[in-house]
């Protein structure tokens, strides 16, 4: 008998920092993904709240700045919603920030700016998780952000490098939280560097030398990404939420 796919929903804070090399293995793994504009689209709906999956995806701005951006209230509480009751939710780079947040860290500009590709260490737990395909000195991810965050009290510390102790973490059984951009897509990079001129510009980050840098690490960025999301994806399609819950939202937003 054949297993209904699942829904997911992916809160997007600018276009070009999308699903990336996620979406494929999403797709193989039986996931249907909608993606909700967090800046202005109503948070609180049932279809987004219950939702199977959620993946809070980057962007340029901080958590902490809630007063030019006040739609981040609205998605600190969905996040805390998901968290207390250990609905699958997956945060990416300032994804992981707001995960942080929604679970009581402080989220604070950090001493360096990290962008471009590099390793990470992982803990003892990150290495008995999905994250262990990317142990190894080959094993590089796309760092592109300023700001960090404490460990949440309860989570798992699962990796680090030199620049930040709390490069990635999981918290209860379905959550899982990355600083740095295993999704990003060496061909959608282009973009990226066109979205993020002003602050290439301001961190005189060379973007003829991160463009080089990306095409001599690109043949292996989606195999360890289908490997770390694939096996991530299914222990959450294993996790006992309700799917009649999350059906029957997804029902509901789409009437």
């Amino acid at each position: 008998m054949t297993r209904s796919r699942r829904s997911a929903v992916a809160l997007r804070h600018v276009a070009f920092e999308d699903l990336g090399l996620l979406a494929p293995v999403m797709e193989r793994e039986g996931w249907d993904v909608s993606y909700c504009e967090a800046a202005v689209d109503d948070l609180s709906h049932p279809s987004i709240k219950n939702a199977h999956l959620v993946i809070v995806l980057g962007g340029p701005i901080g958590v902490y700045e809630t007063n030019d951006y006040p739609f981040l209230t609205s998605e600190i509480a969905l996040i805390e919603h998901r968290l207390s009751r250990d609905l699958p939710t997956l945060g990416i780079c300032l994804g992981s920030q707001l995960m942080a947040k929604a679970l009581g860290s402080r989220v604070f500009k950090g001493a360096v700016k990290e962008i471009g590709w590099g390793t990470i260490e992982l803990t003892e737990e990150g290495r008995s998780s999905c994250l262990k395909p990317l142990r190894g000195d080959d094993a590089v991810v796309l760092h592109w952000h300023g700001d960090t965050f404490d460990l949440p009290r309860d989570a798992t510390r699962l990796a680090s490098n030199r620049n930040y102790e709390n490069q990635a973490f999981a918290y209860g059984r379905n959550s899982l939280a990355l600083q740095f951009h295993l999704e990003a897509d060496p061909r959608q990079l282009e973009e990226w560097y066109v979205g993020h001129t002003a602050e290439l510009a301001a961190t005189q980050t060379s973007v003829t030398e991160l463009r080089a840098a990306t095409q001599r690490h690109r043949s292996s960025l989606a195999r360890r990404a289908d490997l770390v999301f694939g096996d991530w994806l299914r222990q959450c399609g294993n996790s006992d939420i309700p799917f009649s819950l999350a059906a029957a939202s997804s029902k509901e937003r789409q009437s």
